[in-house]
């Protein structure tokens, strides 16, 4: 007997029936899955004639920290707020029909960390941990290795191509994931000049805000977090004057936001920073929006006032609504920042909730764009040492513990467990019993098996779910770096034209061909 089947049996009678009663009658015919099998072939069948549209639209969805089993876990949270078992729910990224692997480590580390991922699927580049738009070459923290280093990302290619670009993101706008696709900066946490060392600003080093409106100039969209880094330093806050940790953070004095507001009052451009302001504007009316929600991070998506903030699905509606006025396209980076704030801080149901979040938003997308033209891909930087399991039944709520008490502590645990983190927890000398717990708690710390005061990124590869134009070159096992070349090719940007100049050239030639043909005939009978 395995050791499932041993531990089942030792299910007091009453949690057996529980058990077997999750199982639906129609699951218990085998033409139930014979016939799903069956249609899903018919699916995988349909895929062998290939999308290989050029691609007028790109959007790249990142979830921060949303490793594979934090999908899993996701997936079945998803169905469980409908009311169902949950495990046989399809999150929005699931249907997409080309899954790969994506190999996340930095050039200088095993584990990889948010910064030096994000310049590989944006800029094409693998680079050292805690720097940003920069090679390999820069030195994280060393203003000097800077200059000469500069990588480029694709949201500058897109925009060099004419295409409209846009950001959004539920973390602040200069954080590790966003800023890679405007900034050079050897130190992530370069937030503003009043997070830098004094030497690094002498030595003529920019901090990340800064970047973000001196680099690529007029960036179609902007929404997030950091308001606190874009104003003078002491100054309040618009939206908590009381609270001193929110004021301004620069030491130049600048305001970064009205100097926005005076260079582009000519432009349809809109500021804005609470949800009533942003759902007021029609889109057809702006061309530029900058919408700052908090000084810092937004709040998590369980804790959001629905009043003064929006939703990450509502930026991305309102994002789209703008960029897809243009005739030549876009690029789009919607990145779903807090899924990894909520792991490391062993929040497992704020990071779950996060993950359902950012999958809405990717449905809503989908509806607002075709996949005839629009290239959609969906992936993490890193994963967590987050994981579930432990033999849980069917429909088991996905915050829930065992039914079982395990034979080393007789303690029950919670299916969702972490490597390390804060979660840890001795009680006179052994293992806290969870059973005494609120572990369905928004902020419940789910256990840890090492104690830290921040759960660390995990080392395994993540997933890459794509569809659209050129979506199956997104297969098997890659480098991470190679995700913005793919996305390049699809959109005939940055190095990847000369394919559609072949195409187009080669289209023109056939044309031209009977023309050509018929002269060639008259010259011969002339001459």
């Amino acid at each position: 007997m395995c050791y499932r089947s041993l531990l089942l049996a030792s299910f007091p009678p009453h949690l057996k029936l529980k058990v077997y009663l999750r199982v639906a009658d129609q699951e218990k015919d085998p033409l139930f899955w014979n016939t799903w099998a069956q249609r899903t072939l018919k699916n995988a069948l349909i895929l062998q004639k290939l999308n290989q549209n050029t691609a007028k639209n790109l959007i790249l969805f990142l979830g921060d920290g949303m490793g594979i089993p934090t999908v899993t876990a996701a997936r079945i949270l998803k169905g469980q707020l409908s009311r169902q078992s949950g495990e046989e729910t399809q999150l929005e990224m699931d249907k997409f029909p080309f899954v790969a692997l994506s190999k996340t480590y930095n050039t200088n580390a095993q584990v990889a960390d948010s910064a030096g991922t994000a310049t590989a699927y944006l800029c094409g580049v693998k680079a050292n941990e805690g720097t940003v738009g920069v090679s390999a070459a820069a030195v994280r923290s060393q203003c000097n290795t800077t200059q000469g280093n500069e990588v480029t990302s694709i949201l500058r290619w897109a925009k060099e191509a004419g295409k409209s670009v846009g950001i959004v993101t539920t973390t602040r706008v200069n954080h590790a994931t966003p800023s890679a696709a405007y900034a050079h900066c050897v130190d992530r946490d370069w937030y503003s000049d009043g997070e830098m060392p004094a030497e690094a600003v002498q030595a003529g080093c920019k901090d990340i805000a800064r970047q973000l409106f001196e680099n690529i100039p007029n960036i179609d969209v902007i929404m997030g977090g950091g308001r606190k880094y874009m104003f003078p330093k002491n100054q309040s806050d618009v939206e908590y004057p009381g609270e001193k940790k929110h004021f301004g953070t620069r030491i130049d004095r600048r305001n970064l936001v009205e100097e926005w507001n005076n260079r582009m009052k000519n432009k349809n451009a809109y500021y804005v920073w609470n949800k009533k302001e942003l759902l007021s504007l029609n889109p057809n009316s702006v061309d530029y929006l900058l919408g700052l929600f908090e000084p810092g991070d937004l709040p998590y998506d369980l804790e959001r006032n629905n009043e003064t903030d929006p939703s990450l699905t509502e930026m991305v509606e309102v994002a789209i609504k703008i960029l897809k006025k243009n005739p030549s396209g876009f690029y789009l980076l919607v990145e779903g920042g807090r899924i990894d704030h909520g792991h490391h801080e062993g929040k497992a149901k704020q990071a779950l909730h996060e993950a359902v979040e950012m999958d809405r938003a990717i449905g809503h997308a989908g509806l607002m764009t075709s996949i005839y033209d629009t290239m959609t891909v969906v992936t993490a930087d890193h994963s967590h040492m987050f994981n579930f399991g432990g033999y849980t039944p069917r429909g088991n709520t996905i915050f829930g513990e065992q039914w079982m008490i395990f034979d080393v502590d007789q303690k029950p645990f919670t299916a969702i467990l972490y490597g390390n983190g804060p979660g840890f927890k001795v009680v006179n000398g052994l293992r806290e019993n969870v059973s005494t717990l609120d572990y369905e708690e928004n902020n419940y710390k789910a256990q840890s098996a090492v104690p830290l005061s921040m759960e660390t990124h995990g080392g395994e590869d993540v997933a890459v779910f794509a569809k659209g134009p050129m979506a199956h070159l997104l297969h098997g096992v890659h480098e991470q770096n190679y995700i913005p070349h793919v996305m390049a090719y699809a959109a005939c940007i940055g190095q990847n034209r000369d394919h559609c100049m072949s195409s187009s050239g080669a289209s023109s030639l056939s044309a031209a061909l009977p023309s050509l043909t018929a002269l060639l005939t008259l010259i011969r009978l002339f001459c």
